[in-house]
């Protein structure tokens, strides 16, 4: 049967944000490129051919990001990825790039303001700081396009005082954020599905963000979440992405592989007569697209025994606050990607409660998966990707 065709309303949503910001994003990578021209390029005073050249180089990486996302929106993934991932990869290392520029010259006017003269790091030559720059950006950009490879499995206990001590070692195992797309596709849910199952879990939980495209584009590539295996199952929330991917579409095919959604509801999982409750809820961005969807935790724990545990799937960690004022005892969230390039986890701490790893706020435990695969540039620094195996205690 063939997967359904995205609606109006959901093609518009995946758009939309490409063309809001779009003139931004066009200034942003072109300040960045000047400014990478200026330390790289002009300050070094290269022969005129080679000055030309390198010049012409960094106009064209300039070019080649807003032009080579646009035409990933026109194609499909198995298209696109050919121009897109090293489009992506110069996006992360033009970020180190500009990152140990930027580093360099704030060490050198620090320097300058204490001293009150030329820094020992002014004088090393434009030559030199320019190959310094160069080899730490570049080092680094190396270093987290290899550690975007590895998958580990992060093994984490969780005590939760209303547990049954008959669900004492209860095991959840959790992937968030894989970004299903043009760079990730289906060779990777595979070896994600099989570390999974190895996990023997008692049920398999998906935070969000699973996909980057439509039903249509990527129904192939998520075909290995049918041989998740689990006692209880399978189950997902929407995720930000789900909403600029068709996630009405994406909420319907995802039960043909086995996998429940959950939609502002609550389950019970039961074992010879003790349970929990597993709820789940719409991911915060659906408000933005007028298509019936929204996170309403009073919805998804409405009728429930409030002497069982309640776990929370909750793709945003700032549902937290909210899960506090309804007694949820974990909840499990995504969407951080725990930074995915250092330093951006300490930014990120601005704007999100947690980051990455168990918190607690009040009594309300929290579990933020750093994902599973990656988004934008396939590249992690100090944020390797985990799929999380949790184990619940009784105390």
């Amino acid at each position: 049967m063939a997967a359904p065709r995205q609606s109006t309303q959901a093609t518009l949503g995946r758009w939309r944000p490409l063309v809001t910001f779009l003139p931004i994003g066009v200034a942003v990578v072109s300040g960045i490129h000047y400014y990478l021209w200026m330390r790289l390029v002009r300050d070094v005073g290269f022969p005129t051919s080679i000055d030309h050249a390198l010049t012409v180089m960094l106009v064209l990486a300039a070019a080649s990001v807003p032009t080579g996302v646009v035409a990933s929106r026109l194609v499909s993934p198995r298209w696109s990825v050919w121009w897109l991932a090293p489009v992506y990869v110069w996006i992360g290392t033009a970020f180190y790039l500009l990152l140990a520029a930027g580093i360099i010259d704030l060490l050198r006017l620090v320097l300058e303001l204490v001293t009150f003269e030329q820094p020992e790091i002014e004088r090393i030559g434009p030559e030199a700081g320019a190959f310094l720059i160069a080899t730490c950006g570049v080092g680094a950009a190396t270093l987290a396009v290899l550690e975007a490879r590895t998958l580990r499995v992060e093994h984490v206990e969780v005590p939760l005082s209303k547990l049954p001590r008959a669900l004492d070692g209860f095991r959840i195992a959790q992937i968030s954020d894989v970004h299903v797309g043009p760079i990730v596709g289906r060779k990777f849910l595979e070896r994600v599905v099989s570390k999974v199952n190895d996990l023997d879990a008692d049920v398999v939980v998906i935070t969000g963000d699973l996909v980057d495209g439509s039903v249509e584009d990527l129904a192939h590539d998520v075909a290995p979440l049918a041989s998740l295996a689990s006692t209880f199952g399978t189950f997902f929330v929407t995720g930000n992405h789900e909403y600029h991917a068709g996630a009405p579409e994406w909420c319907a095919h995802l039960p043909t592989l086995g996998v429940r959604v959950l939609r502002n509801e609550h389950v019970v999982l039961d074992r010879d007569g003790h349970g929990l409750d597993l709820a789940g809820i719409d991911d915060y961005e659906a408000t933005h697209f007028d298509i019936g969807h929204g996170a309403n935790l009073a919805r998804a724990t409405a009728g429930r025994d409030a002497r069982r545990p309640l776990i929370l799937l909750a793709h945003q960690p700032k549902a937290i606050h909210e899960a506090v004022r309804y007694e949820v005892d974990l909840q499990l969230s995504g969407h951080t990607h725990g930074g995915q390039l250092w330093p951006l986890r300490w930014l990120l701490r601005l704007s999100d409660p947690f980051v990455a790893g168990l918190g607690r706020l009040g009594d309300t435990r929290v579990y933020v998966s750093r994902g599973t695969g990656h988004s934008g540039p396939p590249m992690r620094l100090g944020a390797p990707a985990e799929i999380t195996h949790i184990v619940l205690r009784a105390t």
